[in-house]
């Protein structure tokens, strides 16, 4: 009898085992992560720090506080690098974040990943209309008619220059130099020299590839073939020819004539040398105008950033970052995911976004809202920022350009700039990178 009854307890604890098994393991299947108020858990993982987190993290609550059944949690996972090798790491896993922010020079790679899946099945599905968001913005995300991710933190190089240095130099502070040649004239003006030092340079761009890019870009120049890889795999580097070749000899004449500062590839030390009058004129990023403003001891000139001679402008290309959304994530996390994506890119979301970090309101309806006027008014060189990227034409060349291998190449430009500077032949130092990013581009294809 004792046998019989340990048999029977035996096998009811062994059934209530497999049946707690079978449901736990139905859970995970499922994927359904629930809070203990039963709401669907995501998480978000992004490169915004300092002021750009905190504004990010009350957005976030906000969602969090506007409905009862889901909750974002996100996650700082350091820069825009280190957040993609990390991801890399896990994409196409359990462990893949419901969202994960990537840099705009990612987005080929994110697309051939196979880790993520488009937006624009959601917005189909949704009957979402895109139309409220900004054209320009959505170009660039936008890959044979299918949106992949929604925009978020976009920007676009700018010209900024020290007003009270063109009073000084004779030149007229409400117009900004707008071809090459008028920035190497204007250059030679605002530079001041002590002996054999120089006090002030009239221009600098930080040596970063994102600023060749757009050079590249305003004068209808392409970065690689294949319509910039967006008609197919590139396969070349078309970055050297003439137009590339016209960005650096533009660079390589004023550090010659010694009216151009190289202040290297951080951008605190380049923005310090604006504030400190190091340097009259560079370009920035529009996400940093509005502290620029702030920080500088006196007048601040906000314009569209320069072209060729023999060119019209084209524009600029959007950067930043956008939203990628996991695949083979919970149906309910995808929903999530997506409801959160709807509410950043929401008029008033983005009012707060841009007047608190100085990035595009994706949604144009934002500088409509009274918060955005306001900042507007105290900040009239936004409105700069914004009219350049309205006033972008449409076409390859301003989409932007996508190779799997963008990083790598972006780094290139980078030692063929540093290169240049010292010395080296300026249509040598881009061959060179354009040979380099060659060879990357053939082994990317070839990993496929």
């Amino acid at each position: 009898m004792k046998k019989l009854m340990r048999n029977l307890l035996t096998f009811t604890l062994l059934m209530s085992v497999l049946i707690m098994t079978a449901c736990s393991s139905t859970d995970e299947k499922a994927g359904a992560v629930k809070n203990k108020d039963g709401k669907t858990e995501i998480n978000f993982w992004h490169a915004m720090a300092g002021a750009g987190e905190e504004t990010l993290n009350e957005i976030v609550e906000d969602f969090n506080q506007s409905q009862d059944q889901y909750v974002v949690k996100p996650e700082f996972q350091g820069s825009y690098e280190e957040l993609l090798t990390k991801y890399r790491s896990v994409g196409g896993t359990k462990d893949a974040p419901a969202i994960v922010q990537t840099f705009e020079v990612g987005t080929k790679y994110m697309i051939d990943s196979g880790f993520i899946e488009p937006v624009q099945s959601f917005i189909d599905e949704d009957n979402y209309d895109l139309t409220q968001l900004e054209r320009n913005i959505l170009s660039y995300y936008t890959v044979d008619h299918k949106l992949y991710s929604m925009p978020f933190n976009s920007s676009t190089p700018v010209l900024i220059y020290n007003k009270d240095a063109f009073k000084e130099a004779g030149l007229d502070p409400e117009k900004a130099p707008e071809t090459f040649n008028e920035v190497k004239r204007a250059s030679a003006k605002l530079t001041k020299k002590k002996g054999d030092s120089t006090e002030r340079y009239g221009f600098s761009m930080l040596t970063y590839g994102w600023f060749f890019e757009e050079l590249l870009a305003t004068q209808g120049g392409f970065y690689v073939n294949e319509d910039n890889g967006r008609d197919g795999d590139a396969t070349k580097a078309l970055f050297n020819g003439k137009e590339g070749q016209q960005v650096f000899n533009f660079l390589n004449d004023m550090n010659k004539e010694g009216t151009f500062g190289n202040f290297g590839t951080n951008w605190d030390d380049i923005r310090a040398a604006f504030q400190t009058e190091k340097v009259a004129m560079y370009l920035d990023s529009s996400a940093g105008v509005t502290d620029i403003i702030k920080n500088a001891p006196f007048e601040v000139g906000v314009a569209y950033i320069p072209h060729a001679d023999d060119t019209e402008r084209e524009g600029v290309i959007i950067g930043g970052a956008s939203l990628w959304m996991s695949k083979g994530i919970d149906q309910q996390q995808q929903k999530a995911a997506w409801e959160f994506m709807k509410f950043l890119a929401s008029p008033e979301s983005q009012a707060k976004w841009h007047v608190e970090t100085g990035y595009f309101a994706i949604n144009p309806e934002a500088y409509d809202e009274p918060i955005v006027k306001e900042k507007h008014q105290e900040f009239p060189q936004l409105k700069v920022t914004v009219n350049q990227l309205h006033d972008t034409k449409p076409s390859v060349a301003t989409k932007g350009a996508l190779i799997t291998v963008f990083p790598e190449s972006r780094q290139q430009i980078v030692t063929a700039l540093e290169n240049m500077y010292q010395g080296m032949d300026p249509k040598k130092a881009l061959n060179q990178a354009a040979k380099e990013t060659d060879k990357a581009i053939e082994i990317a294809n070839k990993t496929k």
